[in-house]
């Protein structure tokens, strides 16, 4: 388990808070281009800048371990790679941190959204198994967790 998963009531550090902002800008361009961005890219942006970044700092950056990371020329070149408010990760704007949080989780269920429709129109008539196999893919999900009525849901859909 990530430091940026907590379960409800955990009391969350600055190192898993930082981990759980950069995760969720990761996400998003993964929802955005389909792929996910690597550390080599987000090196040489970063580069660009004149702006240093190791593997083992981003490493421990991504998976909110190790000490907190609170460069602020680090902090706000990232955020210039995704596109955010030079403060987002350096969360000192609690307001701003939580509007920006809740923008990009809504574009991520979006993109998901869009996913599991286009998925549901492609599919048609589609053993239970196989979409529990492609909702782990799509989504992530814990195989348990998918349900038996997700061929009932895509040939809703498809009516």
């Amino acid at each position: 388990m990530r430091a940026d998963e907590t379960g409800p009531g955990d009391v969350v550090s600055p190192q898993a808070q930082l981990a759980r902002r950069l995760n969720l800008l990761l996400d998003v361009v993964v929802a955005e281009r389909g792929k996910p961005v690597t550390f080599r890219e987000v090196q040489a942006e970063l580069e660009a800048r004149g702006i240093k970044l190791s593997r083992a700092r981003w490493f421990y950056m991504k998976e909110g371990t190790g000490r907190l990371v609170s460069d602020p020329v680090l902090l706000a070149g990232l955020c210039s790679i995704f596109n955010v408010d030079p403060n987002y990760l350096a969360g000192d704007d609690a307001e701003l941190t939580e509007r920006i949080d809740s923008q990009l989780g809504f574009v991520k269920s979006l993109r998901a959204a869009r996913v599991h429709s286009f998925a549901a129109r492609t599919l048609g008539r589609v053993a239970p198994e196989t979409l529990r196999e492609l909702k782990v893919l799509i989504t992530g999900a814990d195989r348990d967790d998918a349900s038996a009525g997700e061929y009932v849901e895509v040939e809703q859909e498809l009516a």
